[in-house]
């Protein structure tokens, strides 16, 4: 049971059952921003299965007994395949672990979650998804940009930046994106970021349009370069954010300099580690 803040009343959450998966979003990287169900995961989970996305402020908040497994996949470096990946879910729930495996953001945006579900049920193995904040929901607020805005952003759209051979995708249609009412999303877009603004201009978006790039999303680390079309490619090689990183395209980019300027923000910390979990949800 979790005590809701302020509150008389208490949550009752469901058991997180032996032999099961729980496949976790962990939000954008700051700990403050987990959902109640992912605290009790935490705090309750014999095998933590994690992704290269996931802050290191919120392994801290694992069980201290539970196994942490790196299973994440980085550019550039050696990486397991999502099929290995698949067996070692279904290997240790079928030791009888309560398994949680932990992606960054949200396990079914850009997180190949539903491959993950679609191989343990393949395998006989229970699971529950619970959803977190994305990095375009969660990064575009800590920067001070409206995902969304009445009179200027009626969309929004999220978009993968590369395909598995790091390219941009084939099926990208940029006379669409560019057509668009509203904030453009790009997701793991640095190595393909001159790409996509070239394209996007040459289907009629104007060069002036603002971009952010908005780097480490909700972290200590948070940096967030301002430009637009014609020149962000050169203004990211020049500072070189660091990755993860999502680029925003759009009007709402704007807005930033008036809403970042009073906005509180900073992740929360998580002071004694796993201790923090099992007080939440003791």
């Amino acid at each position: 049971m979790i005590p809701v803040l302020g509150g008389a009343g208490r949550l009752a959450l469901p058991d997180f059952t032996p032999g099961t998966v729980w496949l976790v979003g962990a939000g954008p990287g700051d700990p403050g921003l987990l959902t109640l169900l992912a605290a009790k995961a935490l705090a309750d989970a014999d095998a933590v299965v994690y992704d290269a996305l996931v802050d290191p402020a919120i392994l801290d908040l694992a069980n201290p007994a539970a196994r942490l497994i790196d299973l994440g996949k980085r550019a550039g470096r050696p990486s397991p395949t999502q099929e290995a990946i698949n067996d070692r879910l279904v290997a240790l729930a079928r030791e009888g672990l309560r398994v949680l495996r932990l992606k960054g953001g949200d396990p079914f945006v850009f997180g190949r979650g539903g491959e993950e579900c679609l191989a343990l049920a393949d395998a006989g193995i229970a699971f529950r998804v619970v959803p977190g904040i994305t990095a375009g929901i969660g990064g575009m607020a800590y920067a001070g940009i409206p995902v969304t805005h009445r009179g200027m952003a009626t969309t929004a759209t999220f978009v993968t930046g590369h395909d598995k051979s790091g390219a941009l995708p084939d099926n990208l249609d940029f006379g669409v994106l560019a057509a668009l009412p509203g904030a453009l999303v790009f997701y793991m877009a640095l190595g393909t970021l001159d790409e996509i603004a070239r394209r996007l201009v040459a289907a009629g978006k104007p060069p002036m349009t603002p971009v952010a790039i908005v780097s480490s999303a909700s972290t200590a680390a948070q940096t967030v370069i301002e430009s637009n079309l014609a020149r962000c490619a050169e203004d990211a090689a020049r500072s070189q954010p660091k990755r993860p990183a999502i680029i925003v395209v759009g009007e709402v980019v704007r807005l930033r300099g008036w809403i970042a300027s009073l906005q509180q923000t900073g992740p929360v910390q998580t002071g004694c580690g796993s201790k923090a979990a099992q007080s939440l949800c003791a």
